[in-house]
């Protein structure tokens, strides 16, 4: 090894490991909102993966070191916000019954949801992406396979929590779509209101999910 070659390996040594990942983590992060920005700008269809990369001045080949496609990171804020609810619903109490779980879950978690949101994206282009993606149909179709499959995770928890066999009782899987109905509900009408703060989302989620059990159990009031 070279003078040279030896000043210059102690001049420039690798970052540690903890700044490599906060580097990769802003540029996960500046990809997600450049590409929600965009999206809700000028529609998802129209925008290109080089435009997202261009946006964040990196190259196509550093997008797709952290996305697979378009559609994932038109779902990063989404999955984010999932991960934390399903996180909720295993920690929550065991004896707690399966829709108090659930109910405790999404609005306990609420605050947490909302952080893991913001370090992405900022609430305000969160929900600007969720309009985008119920009104886009491509994006829709990928909505509601994901939403399917997060409703099988969640049924297959709760048939944990209560010792049941998912394949012999639908109790598990029938409260999850009652759960996940109530939720669209609730999202309907915020993307129908004039009020597009996550409060009023959780405000409206909470609101519908108190009128289950007298829906279901007992005579309706005229």
């Amino acid at each position: 090894m070279t003078t040279d070659e030896a000043v210059a390996g102690t001049t420039t040594p690798p970052p540690p490991a903890g700044l490599r990942e906060r580097k990769k983590q802003r540029t996960r992060s500046a990809l997600v909102r450049s590409a929600l920005e965009l999206f809700t700008r000028q529609g998802y269809e129209r925008t290109t993966v080089d435009e997202i990369a261009e946006a964040v001045q990196v190259s196509q080949r550093t997008f797709f070191r952290y996305f697979a496609n378009k559609e994932e990171v038109a779902f990063a804020s989404q999955e984010a916000a999932e991960c934390h609810f399903f996180a909720a619903l295993c920690g929550r109490p065991a004896g707690e019954a399966p829709l108090a779980a659930l109910r405790g879950a999404i609005l306990g978690a609420w605050g947490n949801i909302g952080e893991a949101i913001e370090q992405l994206v900022s609430p305000e282009l969160h929900m600007r992406m969720y309009r985008v993606i119920e009104s886009t149909p491509s994006l829709l179709a990928v909505h509601l396979r994901r939403t399917a499959e997060m409703e099988e995770r969640l049924a297959r928890e709760i048939a944990r929590r209560e010792g049941l066999d998912i394949d012999a009782d639908p109790r598990p899987r029938l409260v999850v779509a009652m759960f996940g109905g109530v939720i669209r509900v609730a999202g309907k009408l915020w993307t129908e209101g004039e009020e597009d703060s996550v409060v009023t989302l959780r405000d409206l989620t909470a609101f519908h999910l108190d009128y289950v059990g007298p829906t279901l159990a007992e005579k309706w009031d005229k």
